[in-house]
């Protein structure tokens, strides 16, 4: 294990960051990988010590795992989310820090059961806030839920988890996410549309709006706009349809009629409700719960897929992950992966009703532009990260095939106009069978983040006894970036 630099550690320890107050848009700061990693037999010397490839210097540590948790269920007492489904039994997904960078909360993206975990890293322990009966695997979703995927904290200090692929496409919010578990209270949020939900975020220039994306692969992009700021109960909700799109909005973002249509440049909000969250005619109740994972042409679908449809929302391919940055002219953009397009696009809000589409990076983006090449390449991303200065990394979904593993991706927009110079390949993972998942940068000190190693061969227990697990680690980079970087990194938190 690489020793952590405590220097440079403790010179921005006290820095408190404001990640969304900068343009997204560096150097490089770093030097980048040239190949993917190969993968590891489970529980190998790589994934108990070092799961990451990772540019010379940087530190990597692990906060926790489940086999450490499960261990200390005594002393002190622990708990984390597991349920009996091999692989799928825990699956840490969408990582939040708190403000002070003391807490992690952790959604588990089970296929019934799910939950979240709250993570002290002071103490290092873990214990579960709440989950689900598990009687989702039988159909009955009255108390329980499927699939955590997103999990953002709200500007009022409540904490967001909602839906992907199983369960019924809600949205949970913890009201008090630092009272004991026993204390714990939630509430669904039937205001915001059923959706495969993965990217949820808050504007940085509205504190009304909400942004979120449907996860399929004709997903739309969607807002909910509060009635009144600070209640997320009652208010407007729209998608996202592209001016010029003239395809048919049920298809998948690729076929028939769709394949050759623009889904880029300017872009209109089309209302799905009335200002008060009400039904209007000829769109389809987006609130209704259902399942996540058929077409909106199946009448238990839930209902914000057909909604959208109704509306002419423009389909996308998988759209997962969200961002949001200032851009060079002081607007906010969303970036948001699409998976199955591999992409990374922008949309631009110009204003209340109108965008603009664009795509950031793809495949055909250069990579490591004025460093040695690499062989990797860029596969289904899914997860993105924002750092301090408004940096955007790329997470991608799964390893490249069974014996190379996934990997992580700096964009390189250094002129900030929105379409990337260059990815440059940032790190990659070991662990068999795993995806990495949950980047994100901590509040406090703005050299370190954390990464979740989702769903690796050792989580099923019956295949690989006493295995590692789903697990969560942490990296400084302090001791490799650039003093331009560091000075960067310094001002932005000064703001």
């Amino acid at each position: 294990m690489i020793t952590i630099n405590l220097t440079s550690c403790l010179r921005l320890a006290a820095i408190l960051v404001a990640p969304h107050l900068v343009s997204a848009g560096t150097d490089v700061w770093f030097k980048p990988l040239t190949q993917s990693a190969p993968v590891v037999a489970p529980n190998a010397m790589p994934e108990l010590f070092a799961p990451w490839v990772t540019p010379a210097g940087i530190s990597q540590w692990n906060l926790l795992s489940m086999r450490e948790v499960e261990d200390q269920i005594l002393s002190p007492k622990q708990s984390i989310v597991r349920v009996p489904a091999g692989t799928s039994s825990s699956m840490i997904d969408m990582i939040a820090y708190d403000d002070t960078g003391t807490f992690l909360f952790l959604p588990h993206e089970t296929p019934f059961g799910a939950g979240v975990s709250r993570h002290n890293i002071v103490t290092r322990t873990t214990e579960v806030l709440f989950r689900g009966d598990q009687k989702g695997a039988l159909g009955n979703w009255s108390n329980d839920y499927g699939a955590f995927d997103p999990c953002r904290f709200t500007p009022n200090g409540t904490l967001f988890l909602a839906e992907e692929w199983s369960g019924e496409g809600r949205v949970i919010e913890v009201l008090n996410p630092f009272a004991a578990p026993a204390d714990i209270q939630i509430r669904e949020l039937n205001s915001i549309a059923n959706v495969a939900h993965e990217g949820i975020n808050f504007s940085i220039k509205d504190d009304r709006v909400i942004y979120y994306i449907d996860e399929w692969s004709s997903g739309s992009i969607y807002k909910f706009v509060m009635k009144t700021k600070g209640d997320y109960t009652q208010g407007q909700t729209f998608v996202l349809s592209v001016d010029a799109f003239k395809g048919d909005a049920v298809l998948d973002y690729n076929a028939g009629v769709n394949a050759a249509q623009p889904r880029t440049g300017l872009a209109t909000w089309v209302p799905l409700t009335n200002a008060n969250g009400g039904l209007l005619t000829g769109i389809r109740d987006p609130f209704k719960n259902g399942p996540t994972n058929t077409p909106s042409t199946i009448a238990a679908t839930c209902g914000g897929r057909g909604a959208a449809d109704d509306a002419g929302g423009t389909p996308y391919g998988r759209p997962e992950d969200m961002e949001i940055v200032n851009s060079k002219t002081n607007k906010e953009v969303l970036y948001i992966a699409m998976t199955s397009e591999n992409a990374i696009y922008s949309v631009e809000i110009l204003n209340d009703t109108k965008a603009r589409v664009g795509v950031v990076a793809s495949g055909s983006t250069p990579k490591n532009v004025g460093h040695a090449p690499t062989t990797g390449v860029l596969n289904s991303p899914d997860n993105l990260a924002q750092d301090a200065l408004g940096n955007i990394y790329v997470i991608e979904d799964a390893p490249n095939n069974s014996n190379i593993g996934g990997d992580i991706w700096f964009v390189r927009d250094v002129d900030n106009d929105g379409v990337a110079e260059s990815l440059d390949h940032f790190m990659s993972i070991q662990a068999d069978g795993s995806e990495a998942t949950g980047m994100i940068f901590n509040p406090k000190v703005p050299t370190q983040f954390v990464v979740a190693v989702q769903h690796p061969d050792s989580t099923n227990l019956a295949a690989v006894p006493n295995g590692l697990g789903d697990a969560v680690w942490a990296f400084d980079i302090a001791s490799i970036a650039n003093e331009d970087f560091l000075k960067k990194l310094e001002k932005a938190g000064r703001k």
